[in-house]
């Protein structure tokens, strides 16, 4: 397994840093739970909204315990090219071991399963 640092909009390997996250990563989503993912959030309010700073630390440990409540997580993103927004994305995705469900411009969407109380029931 891999600890990250999060900083600066990228991820760096680190053993020693305030800031690490534990990313084992679950099997991943079939091309029908992704289906199924969007279309359960299609009708949901962006919960986090990033500022002119960007994906910082603190907004990553906010969307981590977003992930934990809610578990399927729309993030409006700061402006900016397709290239920092992808760079923000992979930030937040990568910080908190979250799966990208679907971008569309400036909002993407986020899913991580709850592991002690998982919310959404997958589709096989």
């Amino acid at each position: 397994m891999r600890e990250y640092l999060i900083g600066k909009g990228l991820l760096h390997d680190t053993l020693c840093s305030p800031l690490t996250v534990n990313l084992a990563r679950p099997m991943p989503l079939t091309p029908s739970q992704i289906r199924y993912l969007r279309g359960l959030a299609h009708d949901v309010k962006p919960v986090v909204l990033l500022g002119n700073k960007g994906a910082t630390e603190a907004v990553v440990k906010e969307l981590g315990q977003a992930l934990d409540i809610h578990e399927l997580v729309k993030v409006k993103l700061s402006g900016g090219d397709k290239q920092e927004r992808q760079a923000q994305i992979d930030v937040l995705a990568g910080g908190t071991g979250a799966e990208t469900i679907h971008q569309i411009g400036h909002v993407v969407v986020l899913f991580r399963r709850n592991a002690d109380e998982p919310r959404i029931a997958l589709p096989r």
